[in-house]
């Protein structure tokens, strides 16, 4: 027993091997994805080079502990291990790295949707490298062995690490910020890229952000109105619809162009709708994009959502009784940060409750609380309708009666045998999306209102439309146009024809954001105040076009605002749109 007492000698015969073992156990969890991040070149050496120091914090306890090596090695090692997980399924997954970004999106996603994502990418190599990276982690925690230091120099030695890795950069950060808060926002994004400091970081933001968004609910009221609001509808009766569709790619509609016939009910329609064929969104997920589509906020300006009046409150001031109809999944009320849209109505339907989000909840469902808001007696109202849309897994979109494409008839030839299924199952749950966005226009038209209604989705999907781009979905670190394209359009009743100019003809191919659609709308519904921006308005001969940014506007890097038509593909025919789309790195 006498190897393990403690040494009183100076460190002349320290044990440089066992402290090199003890560095590669922690280093290798996060490790070894940045090393896997620049091998396959997806990014800089800033994250290697962070990992790599971050990872011997860990060395400071076992310092002054050596006795209990093993025991703290492999509970830190779990924990460590359990986050690496994450991350190294990821880079699996998007060829990518693990961002605070991602985190905040996972949180707000509930366990059934986060369950579907799985199975979605599921793979069995995925499985076998998880064993292979957990087989390697308990190989480097059997070689790990006590160090020890006289005390006085392992407390210096454990000191002396902490400091150089936490509390100088720490110290540096708030030297250089000119507050604390952005002293703390840069330290962390300085440790974020290891584990288990992406996930720590990540909820730390997330809860942030959550708070604000309570914040904005508890004061509401206190949000300054529109100044000098003026309604051209004042006194008369009128109903206003807001169709936000989930996950949509307007290159997947035969209304945009599509070879196949995704959108027949839409199609038939057309002579009555202003179809917009050049908007974007300006994000690829749906709460980061919606916190600019329904309120003030832009790429350039993102906090306004919390400054400003949304959408549901503008049309309240206008004196519009308000409703929020949806079929996003929703455990609770508050279920997420997109709910405090939705509680600022007058009314809301939350649909979606059930647990499993595999269950036969189709958008169908909006069809009767539609009917029965439109069947209110209130004379002014403003209905907002929230689809589930095409959103993944797609299979689960629409019921079987509507499962049209199901062989090669249409695909373009670059589709595996492996993606035909879930590329045949995307068209499937548009063509579902055309029926139900067309029952909603034909509703609506039936109880002959005064008003219109826009549809428009949250955002794409690049679900295999774009050359060289094999990953399903979106991620905004690697865009690609089917992820930014949407639909966009507008269908106006006979009497708002006869009191309105609606004739768009001109407009339909200006290049817009949806982020700026609060301007639009404002000018369709005859409304004017002082924060409103014609300029900005797709249907106002004020009209200015301007870049279409797109990108994270958190983040700091360099050109992480960029222009959509620097990805945009070419002018192509119908037959070959979906063929188009260039990798965007």
């Amino acid at each position: 027993m006498a190897m393990f007492k403690r040494s009183t000698t100076s460190a002349k015969g320290f044990d440089w091997a066992g402290l090199g073992w003890l560095f590669l156990f922690f280093w290798y969890f996060s490790g070894i994805t940045q090393l896997l991040i620049q091998l396959s070149g997806t990014s800089g050496f800033s994250g290697f080079r962070q990992a790599f120091f971050l990872s011997a914090v860990w060395l400071a306890p076992l310092l002054i502990f050596p006795r209990r090596t093993r025991l703290l090695a492999a509970l830190i090692g779990v924990v460590l291990w359990a986050c690496s997980l994450a991350s190294l399924g990821y880079f699996f997954i998007y060829q990518q790295e693990f961002s605070q970004s991602v985190i905040f999106i996972m949180f707000e996603s509930n366990i059934s949707e986060a369950g579907e994502y799985l199975t979605q990418y599921f793979a069995w190599w995925i499985v076998l490298a998880f064993i292979a990276h957990t087989a390697v982690a308990i190989f480097l925690w059997t070689r790990v062995r006590p160090v020890y230091l006289p005390r006085a120099q392992a407390l210096v030695a454990a000191t002396a690490i902490l400091v150089a890795i936490i509390g100088y950069p720490l110290v540096k950060q708030i030297a250089r910020s000119d507050t604390l808060e952005d002293a703390i926002d840069r330290f962390e994004s300085r440790i974020e890229p290891a584990v288990p400091w992406q996930m720590i970081v990540g909820y730390h933001r997330y809860t942030q952000q959550l708070d604000n968004m309570q914040d904005m609910l508890d004061s509401a009221s206190q949000i300054p109105p529109l100044t000098n609001l003026k309604d051209n509808m004042a006194g008369q009766p009128s109903t206003l619809v807001l169709v936000i569709g989930e996950s949509t790619n307007r290159q997947r509609m035969s209304l945009y162009g599509y070879p196949r016939n995704t959108t027949p009910e839409l199609d038939k329609l057309r002579d009555q709708l202003a179809v917009f064929d050049n908007v974007i969104t300006p994000r690829p997920y749906t709460i980061e994009a919606l916190q600019q589509v329904l309120t003030f906020a832009d790429e350039e300006n993102p906090d306004l959502y919390l400054k400003t009046p949304s959408v549901v409150s503008m049309m309240k001031q206008a004196g519009y009784k308000t409703y929020w109809i949806t079929n996003q999944q929703t455990m609770t009320k508050r279920n997420t940060m997109l709910t405090t849209f939705s509680e600022q109505a007058d009314e809301q339907v939350y649909l979606n409750n059930n647990r499993n989000q595999n269950a036969r909840q189709y958008d169908g469902d909006v069809l009767a609380p539609f009917a029965k808001a439109l069947a209110d007696p209130a004379e002014r109202k403003f209905i907002v309708v929230h689809l589930l849309g095409t959103h993944m897994s797609y299979q689960y979109r629409y019921p079987p009666t509507f499962e049209k494409f199901t062989d090669r008839q249409g695909v373009p030839a670059g589709i595996s045998d492996d993606q035909l299924p879930i590329y045949n199952s995307y068209d499937n749950a548009v063509l579902y999306n055309d029926f139900v966005v067309s029952s909603l226009i034909k509703d609506y038209a039936k109880t002959d209102p005064n008003g219109f209604l826009l549809y428009l989705s949250d955002h794409g999907e690049d679900v295999f439309d774009s050359a060289g781009h094999a990953t399903l979905g979106r991620n905004e670190g690697k865009p690609t146009a089917p992820m930014y394209t949407i639909p966009f359009m507008a269908y106006a009743s006979p009497k708002w024809r006869e009191s309105h100019d609606w004739k768009f003809a001109s407009d339909l191919q200006r290049p817009y954001s949806s982020s700026q659609l609060i301007h639009t709308w404002a000018d369709l519904a005859g409304l004017s105040f002082n924060e409103l921006d014609r300029s900005k308005s797709l249907v106002s001969d004020s009209f200015i076009p301007r870049p279409l940014l797109i990108g994270n506007p958190y983040q700091r890097a360099q050109k992480a605002l960029i222009d959509f038509s620097l990805i945009k593909p070419k002018k192509a025919s119908p037959a070959d749109v979906v063929l188009q789309d260039k990798p965007a790195l």
